[in-house]
């Protein structure tokens, strides 16, 4: 499955009868899915259908669909209320001499309230099944648009993931090959730090002394960091190369990156192991801030 970010935008309009709609749909950064909805007044049954449908297409993000529908023009009709026309002809009747025996003219009639009504026809329910159904399409497809364009911008963030993560290989090497994590270098550096602790005292005693400073070059020792980043590294890439909602586990190795450079830099006693460990600290940065956005 490809990588998806989190952010985007789609819109799409059609018609159905006398019908017209429009769905616009954005997509911002999210821990899960949150879909929120705008529908009209009245078609709140569309509510299910929007968030089942939504969750078919996206696993993360804050989701807002909004959805706009208006009537055709043509689609009026006049009503005349019968039983009003009735009362008024009747009253016209009693009044009988009182009032212009004239018969009543068309003007006369749409003047007095209530005797013809202007509204929309009726649907049937067929009718609105119809409607419905091309109003949901609609959606459908609007979704689509919009996990396209995620997609798109998901790819993108997949290259500049992987650049990061080459960084943090290149690094990690360069840290392995330092020539001050040489055993010549480690012992010549312990050696002159043993002989500044023995020079003029005669107290300290060598077995032990030497048995610590041992221990001290175990701890000091960077080759479990090393490997922990070489295994980070080929799950980050195998997650990128898969695909999908992978965001979450690709933020939990950031963080895990993030422990071993800290390790790195406290473990380290050369400056140029202590230098690339800061690097690695910005890169693994750069790394989990662009991971925010993805899927």
């Amino acid at each position: 499955m490809p990588l998806q970010s989190m952010t985007g935008f789609a819109r799409r309009e059609g018609s159905s009868g006398r019908h017209r709609w429009a769905w616009e749909l954005r997509s911002v950064n999210g821990k899960g899915l949150d879909v929120r909805l705008r529908l009209p007044q009245g078609l709140e049954r569309f509510e299910p259908d929007c968030r089942r449908l939504a969750s078919e297409y996206f696993a993360r993000g804050n989701l807002q669909i909004g959805l706009n529908v208006s009537g055709g023009e043509a689609g009026v009709e006049a009503v005349v209320n019968q039983a009003a026309l009735s009362a008024v002809l009747r009253l016209r009747e009693q009044l009988g001499d009182l009032v212009d025996p004239a018969p009543l003219k068309f003007d006369t009639l749409l003047s007095i309230r209530g005797i013809v009504d202007f509204r929309e026809p009726e649907e049937s329910e067929s009718e609105r099944a119809a409607r419905d159904a091309d109003i949901l399409s609609g959606l459908a497809l609007a979704l689509g648009d919009l996990r396209s364009m995620r997609e798109e911008e998901g790819a993108a963030l997949g290259q500049i993931l992987l650049a990061h993560v080459d960084r943090v290989e290149q690094l990690t090497a360069g840290v392995e090959s330092d020539p001050s994590r040489s055993p010549s270098a480690i012992a010549e550096r312990l050696a002159q730090q043993v002989a500044l602790l023995m020079e003029g005292v005669s107290s300290l005693d060598r077995e032990r002394l030497h048995a610590e400073v041992a221990l001290l070059a175990t701890k000091a020792d960077l080759r479990e960091e090393i490997d922990r980043l070489g295994s980070h590294v080929a799950a980050a890439r195998d997650l990128l190369a898969k695909g999908g909602p992978v965001g979450r586990k690709l933020d939990f190795l950031a963080q895990e990156f993030n422990r071993e450079s800290n390790t790195i830099c406290s473990k380290s006693n050369a400056a140029a192991v202590s230098a690339a460990g800061i690097e690695l600290k910005v890169v693994i940065d750069q790394f989990r801030e662009q991971v925010q956005n993805l899927e």
